[in-house]
């Protein structure tokens, strides 16, 4: 009996430090931050964030502001926690695309976000309804986006611009193994 209960606080605790090491590796942490330095823990989001830091946008909004439902603290962090999800489940599949789009459920969110943020200025058209983004996904209406296609960041392709300059972050590998690989 002693046996199996002790197997069982080491097996306990192998599994909680190794989950523990994994979100670490994985900087699950940055990820509860509105920085928009966590964006690039990803390199493909890489030519993203670069465009976004030298855009109107850069100064006033993070990821964020346009890509997560502001309505409150719960819908926020219930949409962060699924889509980043499924971020993870695409990449680990090697499922990305070269030229990354929102589904239709980000893309509803970040007409929103459109919305909330420029009021003053898009009232009139979207009382009108001329901007409404599932209007706009039965061509009868308009999404910010098909006249501001690049206003946050360029949409086009992840080659658009390989060398740029964004803040990667460090490796979690510690000094001594690096040494111990770069020797090999």
């Amino acid at each position: 009996m002693k046996v199996k209960k002790t197997f069982m606080i080491i097996a306990l605790g192998v599994l909680v430090g190794g989950g523990g090491l994994f979100l670490y590796l994985l900087r699950a942490h940055t990820y509860l931050t509105d920085d928009p330095a966590a964006c690039v823990n990803c390199h493909i989001m890489g030519p993203y964030y670069a465009t976004w830091f030298h855009s109107s946008h850069g100064r006033d909004a993070t990821c964020n502001d346009c890509h997560v439902p502001q309505e409150n603290f719960v819908k926020k962090w219930a949409f962060k926690g699924k889509d980043g999800t499924r971020h993870i489940a695409v990449f680990v599949t090697r499922g990305e695309k070269q030229v990354l789009r929102a589904n239709d459920q980000s893309a509803q969110v970040i007409m929103n976000n459109c919305i909330r943020c420029h009021t003053q200025l898009n009232t009139e058209f979207v009382s009108a309804g001329r901007v409404d983004f599932m209007m706009s996904k039965v061509g009868e209406g308009k999404a910010c986006w098909d006249c501001h296609r690049n206003s946050g960041h360029s949409q086009s392709s992840l080659s658009t611009s390989p060398d740029a300059l964004v803040p990667y972050p460090d490796s979690p590998t510690p000094q001594w193994l690096r040494n111990m690989i770069n020797k090999k």
